[in-house]
């Protein structure tokens, strides 16, 4: 058995965030969660304990309203799982866990708060909403003095694409106006939780503490302090969670509670990726498992969600985060790698004390069939239950940059993205789907677009327009590009570090194209925030002819036109043809440019361009 660490009465206080203990919990390294709070729908509390021989102790607790339940040991004897019942009417305060042997006692406090009344506190994202990406490591350096912490490895190097290169939580603080600027309502950032890997986590889906800030990005505070202060500015924050995989320094598997904690096998065994088994009717067990059960890469073992304990921990790690942070959302990586019942019930457990809430879920897969398989709001066809309100829309994806560059010739172009609105058939809810161009793990739309402008302009206004909640990537509103690279993919935001010579904020250093840009997606984002139509409204699309694609958003008392023009020269668009949507409207005002049309005879479209006519 090796000797735990131990901790300062001091230091251990300013982790729980309460006043020092009367007495020093010498064996005991780590109680999560740290902190809960009175009146969540569900009463039980599962406390995962850890210190040397914790396993031996009987817990006891003297406070109004909280009393023990099942205690729980494993095999091995330094983890002690306490499930407390806290009733409606329990006091918020802090008070004492005691842990006795007959011989030695040791009292733990613990903090019991009141949750957050404001409905708005977790009110989750919707279709009305703009979503901006960010990878913080990449974004902006807003303090230099968390750059290297002693006891985390890998290396700071900006000059190494797959290195650290310092971006935190406070340089996005510290350009949350830019943000909302833009017209952006809610943030959502690649995982800042704790990756102390020694090499290539700067992208944070190596988690080794799942409720502690990375202190390279930051500190749980300063988190809060981002949500808080963006919701003070219309900007609410999403956060990456990932509930398939830990990293595989995660403090745990140096010493876990049991054999079963995360999917063991007879040498490593990677998952499969195969999707299509989620739905497969004809699967074989055995490639379920693989896919289910195989960690994602050597580095991230899998978690075993068929765990009770591991699966209450889990669910309790997401309640914890955003009733803490006041969340606006969650978005779940690798969604059905965890199992359909697992993600089932994790997702009913947040939507159940968050009603308010939004979950978008991450299947990576072209198929349409698959990713609506996991959007609750619908019969299935093996009686699989899902309380997910929203899925990534990758399927729509993959046809989107394809659609512009391509020649307009039977299935091709404008017609892929004609025919693939067409599977919407398939979702519950179609208008809770996230749509977008590109993100972290894929090629940047500029460069998917061949770095033309003009397909750069289509994009944006059918992103800002289509039904579902758009995703833009930082950095697209000015035309960052790249190849496959990831680490190039995530480049650094111009102007985040002291001393770069551009400055995406300020505009310094960009090119005509990029202020144009950024122009661009500022005009069409911020008329969105205003367009019931778009957020919520009918759509009508017309089969594109002649390199031409026209669809409408509409409203009883609002109608948005959208024609996207390919063409090389100029074109007349017949207005006869849409007479079924535009009745008897007279004229439209371009939201990009400002132009008066008329809308009762063809209207001359200038070569490459988008117009988004407010109808009137």
């Amino acid at each position: 058995m090796r000797t735990m660490a131990k901790r300062s009465s001091v230091a251990l206080a300013m982790w729980l965030g309460c006043a020092a203990p009367h007495v020093l919990a010498a064996g005991i390294e780590r109680v999560e969660p740290p902190f809960w709070w009175v009146g969540f729908e569900n009463p039980q509390l599962q406390l995962l304990v850890y210190g040397e021989d914790m396993g031996t102790m009987s817990p006891a607790v003297d406070w109004p309203g909280v009393t023990v339940g099942e205690v729980t040991t494993t095999g091995n004897p330094n983890y002690l799982f306490v499930h407390l019942q806290i009733d409606v009417d329990a006091e918020a305060g802090q008070f004492d866990i005691v842990f006795s042997d007959g011989e030695e006692t040791i009292a733990w406090p613990y903090r019991l708060d009141r949750r957050n009344p404001d409905p708005d506190h977790t009110r989750g994202f919707s279709s009305a909403d703009a979503i901006y990406l960010i990878t913080p490591d990449r974004f902006a350096n807003g303090d230099p003095s968390n750059d290297e912490i002693e006891g985390l490895g890998d290396i700071l190097d900006r000059s190494l694409p797959r290195a650290r290169h310092g971006g935190d939580v406070r340089g996005i603080i510290d350009r949350l106006d830019y943000i909302a600027d833009l017209g952006f309502t809610a943030v959502w950032l690649n995982p800042v939780l704790e990756n102390a890997m020694p090499e290539f986590s700067y992208h944070g889906y190596s988690t080794t503490d799942f409720y502690r800030v990375d202190p390279r990005k930051g500190s749980n505070e300063d988190l809060a302090e981002l949500a808080r202060t963006g919701r003070e500015k219309g900007v609410g924050l999403i956060m990456d969670m990932i509930v398939n995989h830990s990293g595989l320094n995660h403090w745990w598997m140096e010493d876990p509670p049991m054999d079963d904690w995360v999917h063991q096998w007879d040498g490593y065994v990677g998952t499969t990726h195969a999707k299509s088994l989620s739905v497969d009717p004809y699967g074989a067990e055995v490639d379920r498992r693989e896919f289910y059960d195989g960690w994602f890469v050597p580095s991230m073992p899998d978690l075993n969600q068929d765990n009770p304990l591991m699966s209450e921990y889990l669910i309790q790690n997401a309640i914890w985060w955003i009733e803490y942070l006041g969340l606006a959302g969650v978005r779940m990586d690798t969604y059905p790698y965890s199992g359909a019942e697992f993600m089932a019930e994790w997702t009913r457990r947040v939507m159940e004390e968050f009603p308010d809430f939004n979950v978008v879920g991450e299947e990576w897969t072209e198929n349409p069939l698959i990713v609506a398989y996991w959007q609750g709001g619908a019969e299935k066809h093996d009686g699989y239950r899902s309380w997910l309100r929203s899925v990534m829309d990758f399927p729509l994806n993959s046809v989107l940059a394809s659609s512009l560059v391509a020649e307009e010739r039977f299935s091709q172009g404008f017609r892929s993205l004609y025919s693939m609105l067409a599977n919407d058939v398939l979702y519950p809810d179609p208008n809770e789907l996230v749509i977008f161009g590109d993100n972290h793990d894929m090629r940047r739309v500029y460069s998917q677009l061949g770095e033309d402008f003009a397909l750069f302009e289509l994009a944006m206004a059918y992103l800002a327009t289509m039904r579902g909640a758009p995703q833009i990537y930082y950095g697209t509103e000015i035309l960052a590009v790249s190849g496959g690279d990831h680490g190039v993919i995530r480049s650094d935001f111009p102007g985040g570090w002291e001393g770069d010579a551009v400055d995406a904020v300020s505009g310094s250093g960009l090119t005509d194209d990029q202020l144009r840009a950024q122009e661009l997606v500022k005009t069409l984002f911020n008329w969105r925030k205003d367009s019931q139509a778009v957020h919520r409204g009918g759509l009508t699309h017309f089969l594109p002819k002649d390199s031409v694609y026209v669809y409408f958003r509409y409203l009883d008392d609002e109608k948005v036109m959208v024609i996207l023009n390919k063409n090389t020269e100029p074109y007349s668009l017949a207005m006869e043809r849409f007479g079924e949507v535009l009745g008897d409207a007279g004229s439209g005002v371009d939201v990009i440019r400002g132009g008066a049309y008329d809308l009762t005879s063809a209207i001359g479209l200038e070569p490459r361009t988008a117009l988004v006519l407010q109808v009137e």
